[in-house]
């Protein structure tokens, strides 16, 4: 006989709990008010805000946490600040989406996100329940992040060569300290395109050694600086045109933030300051060569200069030579040389030739 079979209890099975999923946020703004306002709306939907009120604090933020997202004004307070943490998210965090957040007169060069691979761009004034929506839907419906390619330093301003030239050029015509002396735009220019050259061929090595040094003998520097003696530049005008070159070799990286390779970055940037000085010191060394030269032709000039007639000029002493005629033709539109001020010094009488 066997025994009857005993009832078999069943419990409904436990499914684990699901966690809703908790999106990382980078909010940045420099206004106290707003960047409050957005937190606590974005808070309340449930993503996990971390706010930040400067672009250096940003910046460091991006290289040691991770984010899905990331809220960032445009000007904070300098213009274009946004561009900054947009890119450096790019480059960090390629996977996340970054909106870009702007004034409505500030929304033209806003535009010029869409260069820096912004996901969107939120205008001000806005409400703050729809930022939420945005944010969720922008997760939603976001795609793997395309690889924008890398480049060097060097590639770029090889690339950008022309447009650092022309935009050098630019500077130099509105510049109150290099535009009074009249030349062409090709004088003006001189030896540039050769040293942005040099500069390029520079950054391409690997890197520099005792050998092969910065401070090398420049062909292009030494003629540029005999060329601006001829054309009548001042040590300070070097200086000053070779601080122009420098901004606007900076300026071609800053507008192709998205291709540069940030992990050479630095020392890409202190070659470009060291090659630039050793360039204009080489400049000054040749510019004072030339300088020194025309000093000592002065001393013997008593024995070399050819004494004429008076000319027409009421101006013109007698037995006393020509200015025009100590002078190359080429120097002659640009400065004058001796000055008024040493020929009352300059002995014209016994010793002259016959």
């Amino acid at each position: 006989m066997t025994s009857p079979k005993r009832p078999v209890a069943t419990f409904p099975r436990s499914t684990p709990t699901e966690r809703p999923v908790t999106h990382s946020v980078l909010l940045v703004d420099d206004e106290d008010a707003i960047r409050e306002m957005m937190s606590v709306t974005l808070e309340r939907k449930g993503f996990d805000v971390v706010a930040s009120a400067s672009v250096a604090e940003a910046l460091g933020l991006i290289t040691t946490e991770s984010f899905d997202m990331l809220i960032t004004d445009l000007h904070m307070p300098n213009l274009a600040d946004g561009f900054a943490v947009i890119t450096t998210m790019r480059h960090s965090q390629p996977d996340a989406l970054t909106l870009l957040v702007s004034g409505y007169p500030d929304v033209k060069s806003a535009m010029d996100a869409t260069l820096l691979q912004a996901d969107d761009i939120i205008v001000k004034p806005f409400e703050a329940g729809k930022l939420a929506e945005l944010v969720h839907e922008k997760l939603l419906t976001r795609k793997p992040a395309a690889r924008t390619p890398k480049e060097r330093v060097a590639a770029i301003l090889q690339r950008c060569a022309t447009v650092v030239v022309e935009d050098w050029l630019a500077r130099v015509r509105k510049s109150p300290e290099l535009n009074h002396l009249q030349l062409s735009d090709d004088e003006r220019t001189g030896h540039l395109p050769k040293l942005v050259e040099d500069l390029v061929i520079r950054l391409g090595k690997p890197r520099a050694t005792a050998k092969d040094s910065d401070a090398r003998f420049s062909t292009a520097a030494i003629a540029h600086g005999n060329l601006r003696y001829l054309q009548g530049y001042t040590p300070a005008m070097l200086v000053h045109e070779s601080r122009i070159l420098q901004v606007n070799l900076l300026g071609a990286l800053q507008s192709n933030l998205s291709f540069l390779d940030f992990s050479l970055l630095l020392p890409d940037v202190m070659t470009i300051a060291d090659k630039v000085d050793a360039q204009l010191t080489q400049t000054m060394d040749s510019y004072n060569e030339r300088y020194a030269e025309g000093r000592g032709s002065i001393a013997g000039m008593k024995n070399k200069v050819p004494f004429t007639d008076p000319s027409s000029d009421t101006n013109q002493h007698a037995n006393e030579p020509r200015k025009s005629e100590l002078l190359p033709r080429r120097l002659k539109a640009t400065f004058q040389w001796p000055p008024d001020c040493l020929w009352p010094f300059i002995d014209h009488g016994s010793d002259s030739e016959t």
